[in-house]
């Protein structure tokens, strides 16, 4: 029988105190001796997103005492990345990501709960809860709490992205208001995550194929009841895994990123995954290099289907196609099959006579929509240490490109130079200081892609950029999340309007054409970065972020400087 943590010896100060207080909540002795679970909850009323997990806490509890066991919903940061990005120029997003992890460990690790059941919901939920689950090392299930339905305008299908995506036309006369603010009032009908393969539906995705969720499971209808169900099946599992003392570092192995780079790969997923799973393994100390796997793994894995909006299909179709667990299937040989999950089961085990709904949604590995890869790792010299593209599905643009730089320091700098006139075709437009440590907590650089898509300008010139972008698709040549970012001294920063960038997405480099010495020179002649005006919450992660290839997670004692995994 397991020996739980939470139970301490009767008669002494910590279990007279905590029964004190646990018996004030209603809970009985018999229950003071049950595995204490923590519904983790990452709720909040500012956001569609989020709008229905109270609910859904309330059953886990009910559903975790059937099974036995005694449950405590616990609150963290909820940030929404169309809500919360409008402080501190955005710089909340991110950085929000590794407060939910903290305030995991706060409230589980300082109780010592015996496990957890955390309710996924926006796009940094599901990274800061497994990276706690890798941190704390405790039984734990993610519950991936469905996406929202969306709507249609005028006769066209219409969701958040579009609007997003919309917003950009606005400004330069190929949208009028009226059409954006109806656009507004019918892209999103429902609770849940933004519909489509955003960064959200990708990490749900890759939870299943880490292993850490329910087989079958994600993605999913927002109040559905399939979503009812695992939320039941999850509840009684993770009581289970307790007993079994089942733990994520046994689960999330060096296999079982390999197995989640793959079926993000084969749906074209969120590029967010990529940093978002190398933060992960850091925080379970998996040797786990996700952004080499992303490198090496991106020639083998074909393209197995095509969600809005990479492709014609909806995130509906998807998931009645089979989901997740019909692209691990397709993927066959290439899978690490005996990767263990929190089934107790391994990943060949889970697929074992599952068959794929609809095969032309979902396509076998023999007959793939495509072979190239369609989020590709870039590097050169003007990104040493990594840069990312993303790729439409059916995408048979030129992927070189070379032209003369116009650098910007600022979001707000580039999009009045676009709306002026100011950027022309040929072009490599450098939006820098962006990364982590320089926005700080990474800015979003997608308002500027769209808004030269609105100029008519996609395809005529390439961005470059440290700064995140939309998890979703990106338009014309875009090079972004480029380390070392232009704050921690990489190239990016030693780039004038006027220098020579060449991009050869086949070839995956991006290169800056100015000699050595001459960057050697601007390098000494930079000016020392003045103090950081940063107070908060935002301060400390500027402090201690590391690097995006690193996953960008804050460091300190017992994890290298350097923030290398």
């Amino acid at each position: 029988m397991t020996v739980l943590r939470s139970n301490f010896e009767p008669g002494t100060s910590r279990w007279a105190t905590r029964r004190a207080q646990w018996r004030a909540l209603g809970l009985t002795d018999e229950d003071m001796v049950k595995p204490k679970i923590a519904i983790v909850n990452s709720s909040s009323q500012l956001a569609i997103c989020f709008s229905h997990l109270d609910e859904i806490a309330r059953r886990a509890k009910r559903a975790i005492e059937r099974a036995g066991g005694v449950a405590f919903e616990v609150r963290t940061a909820a940030p929404s990345d169309f809500i919360t990005s409008a402080g501190h120029r955005g710089g909340y997003i991110l950085s929000a990501r590794d407060l939910i992890t903290n305030d995991i460990e706060v409230a589980v690790e300082g109780a010592l709960l015996d496990g957890m059941l955390c309710l996924a919901s926006c796009d940094k939920t599901a990274p800061g809860q497994l990276m706690a689950a890798g941190r704390l090392n405790i039984p734990t299930v993610i519950v991936g709490c469905g996406y929202q339905p969306s709507g249609s305008y005028r006769g066209r299908h219409c969701d958040i992205e579009d609007v997003f995506l919309a917003a950009g036309h606005l400004a330069n006369g190929q949208l009028t208001l009226p059409e954006l603010t109806g656009m507004s009032e019918n892209a999103v009908l429902g609770p849940g995550v933004c519909a489509g393969l955003g960064t959200a539906n990708t990490m749900h995705v890759a939870c299943e194929a880490l292993g850490m969720s329910l087989p079958g499971t994600t993605p999913v209808r927002a109040n559905s009841q399939p979503m009812w169900q695992a939320v039941e099946q999850a509840a009684g599992r993770i009581v289970e895994m307790v007993a079994e003392d089942l733990r994520p570092r046994d689960i999330l192995t060096p296999d079982a990123f390999a197995n989640a780079v793959m079926t993000v790969l084969a749906v074209s997923g969120s590029i967010n995954s990529v940093k978002h799973l190398q933060a992960v393994a850091a925080e379970a100390e998996c040797d786990a290099d996700v952004y080499g796997l992303f490198e090496r793994l991106a020639g083998q894995v074909p393209l197995l289907t095509a969600i809005r909006p990479n492709g014609d299909h909806s995130i509906e179709e998807f998931e009645d196609a089979g989901g997740a667990r019909a692209v691990m299937i397709q993927l066959g040989g290439l899978l690490r099959t005996g990767a263990p999950t929190m089934t107790g089961a391994t990943v060949g085990e889970n697929l074992s006579g599952v068959a794929v709904a609809d095969e032309e949604i979902i396509r076998p590995a023999s007959r793939p929509l495509g072979r190239r890869p369609t989020i590709v790792l870039i590097r050169g010299s003007l990104a040493p240490a990594g840069g990312i593209v993303k790729l439409a599905v059916a995408d048979d643009r030129r992927l070189e490109f070379s032209g003369p730089a116009v650098v910007y320091d600022s979001p707000d700098q580039a999009l009045a130079a676009v709306r002026g006139g100011e950027v022309s075709g040929g072009e490599v437009v450098v939006l820098r200081g962006q990364g982590p440590t320089g926005s700080p907590g990474m800015g979003m650089a997608s308002q500027l892609v769209f808004a030269l898509d609105g100029a008519g300008l996609t395809g005529q010139v390439a961005v470059v950029t440290d700064g995140q972008l939309s998890g979703l698709v990106n338009k014309g040549i875009v090079v972004g999340e480029v380390s070392p970012e232009a704050a921690a001294g990489g190239p990016l920063a030693l780039v004038k309007t006027g220098d020579q960038i060449s991009i050869d997405v086949a070839a995956r480099t991006a290169d800056l054409a100015v000699p050595a010495d001459e960057l050697e020179e601007r390098r000494r002649s930079l000016a020392a970065r003045p103090p950081s005006p940063e107070r908060g919450w935002l301060s400390i992660y500027q402090r201690l972020v590391g690097p995006l290839p690193a996953g960008a997670v804050l460091t300190g004692p017992g994890r290298p400087p350097d923030g290398a995994p």
